[in-house]
């Protein structure tokens, strides 16, 4: 499969951690951008800092009516767009009992929803033109069962799941499709509290991880973990006994609870 340039990308989540690293290594690339993220003035003082073309475009992913802006300029034949980047997304950790059901139903519309309308949005231009690439941000708690952020992670296995299944619907056409799965790595999201007790050794830093999820994609992969240490894991961990990999979840992953 040929490897894949990309004139101009649209970065969704583009204001902080790998949406923001994504917008800088793109750049550096040459790319021109379009950066997506409710707080306009991030990306305002990012666009500045950049050497490239870039637009910003401030909107709010769980409103139906910031959803429609980005898909319109998704839409938009005067500067199309030829790679996607749906970075988008927001992890919360802590008992589904006792977090809030509109927290949880607007975790699956940032984290599902949004990504799946965006990408039936662009994808029909880029099919036409036998070029282009999506790249969506998973997590390698899709990969696993993840006990106290039981939302955060069956979204993500949605992801992975619908990224790999598009990339075979897609993958004569031109048109690339990965599913990126990071492990752990100092960005907001860790900051924030999502709960993560992984071992040092799986962390990354958000640098490696976004340049091994552009090459991914422009090498036409379906799915991306970011080291070999978390892909030997995956493999490993997924051949024990189920039971066994809820013990690692709960210990590890979850509270202990």
């Amino acid at each position: 499969m040929t490897k894949q340039t990309y004139s101009r990308a649209l970065v969704t989540g583009a204001s902080s951690g790998f949406g923001e690293e994504f917008a800088r290594q793109l750049s550096a690339r040459g790319t021109a951008l379009v950066l997506v993220a409710r707080r306009g003035d991030r990306l305002e003082k990012l666009a500045a800092e950049l050497g490239t073309e870039v637009e910003v475009l401030p909107a709010d992913l769980t409103d139906p009516a910031g959803l429609a802006v980005v898909e319109a300029r998704l839409t938009d034949p005067a500067k199309p767009i030829d790679l996607l980047v749906n970075n988008a997304g927001v992890g919360t950790s802590g008992s589904f009992l006792k977090l809030s059901a509109q927290s949880e139903v607007d975790k699956v519309a940032l984290n599902v929803t949004a990504l799946m309308r965006l990408t039936h949005a662009v994808l029909p231009r880029m099919v036409q033109a036998g070029h282009g690439g999506i790249l969506n941000v998973s997590s390698i708690a899709a990969t696993t069962p993840v006990p106290w952020a039981s939302t955060y992670g069956a979204t993500k296995a949605f992801v992975m799941a619908f990224s790999e299944n598009l990339n075979r619907e897609v993958r004569r056409t031109g048109v690339h499709v990965t599913g990126l799965l990071p492990g752990p790595s100092a960005t907001p999201l860790t900051d924030e509290g999502f709960d993560n007790r992984l071992p040092r050794i799986f962390w990354q830093s958000p640098e490696a991880i976004v340049a091994r999820g552009l090459a991914a994609v422009a090498a036409g992969k379906p799915v991306c973990i970011t080291s070999r240490m978390l892909a030997f894991a995956t493999v490993t961990g997924g051949r024990m006994p189920r039971s066994f990999q809820y013990l690692i979840g709960d210990r590890l992953i979850g509270r202990g609870q």
